[in-house]
């Protein structure tokens, strides 16, 4: 069985482009493939953060992955932070990758150039991403378009150590979902919905109040034609909503203009929000029993146990064939 890795940001309260783009995929994976997710909080402080806010939106996080439908059971759940190897290996890796690369990482390029001062983790942050991959030998990695060169780095990066050193690190490819992986801002349809996003009414959170959930949707920006079919390019904000409800309702983007054609935009932006309501009620319900119960903990501490053994493992074979340490550092392993 195929291992597939992924992880999200607690940068930033979940959306519903987290959900449909990343969480909702992920809840079909597992019953394929040997599924890890992880909460990669090293990642996030790239930039400021409020640390107290960290904690409770990593713990937030896990709750909502397993009220999405993540079934402990089918997959591993952990915390990046809290297996030291990550660090460890993003370092060696780091020693093995170019500054020139490094400098067309375009996440890199985007976010700098708004910012006065940048962290130097937000350059080589992309080094400690392949680290999350390769520790455990990933076959596949979920991501979008955007994040897609972020793959490709991992893929250099091992395929440049195994030139070097020996077959040590399996060689990632990304999975790209056909539908769904880049839900657009409410407000402005020509982009990505962000949770980073400064409008309140641009994006829509896993726990906003139903009727917050409503307005947004009712307030969503569309065009003049009042007609229903999917064109991204002319039409994008009837395209994101035609995309969120076909998703939603597990069917065709034909089939949905199909069911709208003769419709108003009222009318269709009011079946969309019924079934985004829907969806995040039902979500929203099993999130409040499980965010204050003990079984988080459970979780991570066993998904701890299971990826701190395989790191290990992983780390101290790079360490030993890059030259670190005794020569029988090997046996700490053991």
């Amino acid at each position: 069985m195929k291992r597939v890795l992924t992880g999200l940001q607690p940068s930033g309260e979940l959306t519903l482009g987290n959900y449909i783009g990343g969480i909702r995929q992920l809840i079909k994976y597992q019953d394929d493939y040997e599924l890890f997710v992880f909460v990669p909080d090293l990642h996030s402080i790239t930039v400021e953060q409020d640390p107290s806010l960290l904690k409770e939106r990593i713990r937030k996080n896990i709750a909502l992955y397993i009220a999405s439908g993540l079934n402990p059971k089918k997959c591993t759940l952990y915390i990046q932070s809290e297996n030291l190897y990550h660090a460890n290996l993003s370092w060696i890796l780091e020693c093995h990758s170019y500054m020139g690369e490094m400098s067309r990482m375009t996440q890199f390029k985007e976010k700098s150039a708004s910012k006065k001062n940048v962290s130097c983790g937000l350059f080589t942050y992309p080094i400690l991403m392949a680290a999350d991959i390769l520790l455990y030998d990933a076959d596949l990695v979920p991501t979008g378009a955007d994040q897609k060169q972020h793959v490709e780095l991992a893929r250099n990066l091992a395929e440049r150590f195994n030139s070097k050193y020996g077959e040590t690190f399996n060689i990632p490819e990304p999975l790209i979902p056909e539908i769904g992986a880049r839900i657009k801002d409410l407000q402005e349809p020509t982009k990505k919905m962000s949770k980073s996003s400064t409008n309140e009414k641009a994006i829509i959170r896993l726990l906003d109040e139903p009727e917050v959930i409503r307005k947004k949707i009712m307030s969503a920006v569309t065009d003049s034609d009042n007609k229903i079919y999917f064109d991204e390019e002319n039409k994008p904000g009837i395209s994101n909503l035609l995309t969120i409800y076909s998703v939603l309702k597990d069917i065709s983007i034909e089939e949905s203009v199909n069911l709208f054609k003769d419709s108003n935009y009222g009318t269709f932006k009011k079946a969309v929000a019924d079934i985004v309501v829907e969806k995040i009620t039902n979500l929203q319900n099993k999130y409040n029993e499980i965010i204050n119960s003990n079984l988080i903990d459970e979780i991570l501490d066993e998904g701890y146990k299971k990826t701190n053994e395989i790191a290990k493992k992983k780390y101290y074979e790079v360490k030993e064939k890059v030259g670190l340490g005794r020569t029988d550092n090997i046996r700490l392993y053991q």
